[in-house]
């Protein structure tokens, strides 16, 4: 949005945790066009009111599903109670549960939904495949093996707990691979350089979780590696959408232990696809 207001003479404000509430509070009480932030640090802008309520004329959502199923719920709420009955207000997301429903029952003046088919869903130019690798301990090797195997220009793995995502970070940088990784736990200066990196290529591999999933926009990531399937369907089409992007071919692999086999059903089911066995020539899908 920075890029766009620099043609556009259009002042874009970025209010996140971890940053000084000072330099925001300048910075808003200074002008600016458009905030975009996270639930907490937009609500104490208004609490503050450096952010003025009365002068905001279009309010925005995005990722509602992910925002409320993340403990976001409150302070989203807290938000809509102090803004003006006349604002403009869009909910977006890619998957629609009843608890986003519920906000645009509750906030929005005769809303118009705008809703497509589960089935039209999964997105087309991404190849999903699958590995039965057994048992939990055999992901490492399977992992390691793909990628003496394989020539990727940037990928993602997915894991899912913070812990994780530092314990494989570290396993892979045993073996020589050099990987990022990035989660919650970090504080947001640290996120944004990593993020960066890989933004740039200097970082080719990157570890983390769902809850950055939708903030990865990289257009040279070329394959998605589930080593952890999500723990809900709604997960799977934001995780290996961040491979295909822009039109181009991506590759979504899917690492699954007996346990995993009832939410690989699941995920099918879901999105009404067949997802494949890995074949030996997944070489030349990349």
């Amino acid at each position: 949005m920075r890029a766009l207001g620099d043609y556009l003479q259009v002042k874009v404000h970025a209010c996140v945790g971890g940053t000084s509430v000072k330099e925001d509070q300048r910075i808003l009480l200074n002008g600016v066009h458009v905030v975009v932030g996270t639930p907490g640090r937009v609500f104490d802008m208004l609490r503050r009111q450096s952010l003025r309520s009365d002068s905001i004329r279009m309010f925005v959502l995005d990722e509602a599903d992910e925002m409320l199923s993340r403990g976001f719920k409150d302070q989203i709420y807290d938000i809509f109670q102090l803004l003006p009955s006349k604002v403009q207000v869009g909910v977006f997301s890619a998957t629609m549960p009843p608890e986003a429903l519920e906000i645009t029952r509750k906030f929005m003046d005769k809303p118009v939904r705008i809703l497509v088919k589960r089935d039209e869903l999964t997105l087309e130019g991404i190849k999903q495949f699958y590995v039965n690798v057994e048992k939990e301990e055999w992901k490492l090797e399977t992992l390691c093996d793909l990628y003496e195997t394989l020539a990727i220009t940037q990928s993602v793995i997915f894991v899912n707990t913070r812990r994780k995502v530092d314990w494989l970070t570290d396993k892979m940088r045993g073996r020589d691979h050099t990987v990022s990784a990035t989660h919650g736990d970090m504080d947001q200066n640290t996120r944004d350089v990593i993020m960066r990196e890989f933004r740039s290529g200097s970082s080719r591999v990157l570890i983390t979780t769902d809850l950055l999933a939708r903030g990865i926009d990289v257009q040279q990531v070329s394959l998605v590696i589930n080593y952890d399937l999500p723990t809900q369907p709604e997960n799977y089409l934001h995780r290996i959408g961040r491979s295909g992007r822009f039109g181009r071919k991506g590759v979504a692999i899917n690492f699954v232990t007996k346990d995993d086999e009832r939410m690989l059903f699941d995920i099918q089911r879901f999105y009404n696809v067949v997802i494949e066995e890995l074949p030996s020539n997944v070489a030349d899908l990349l």
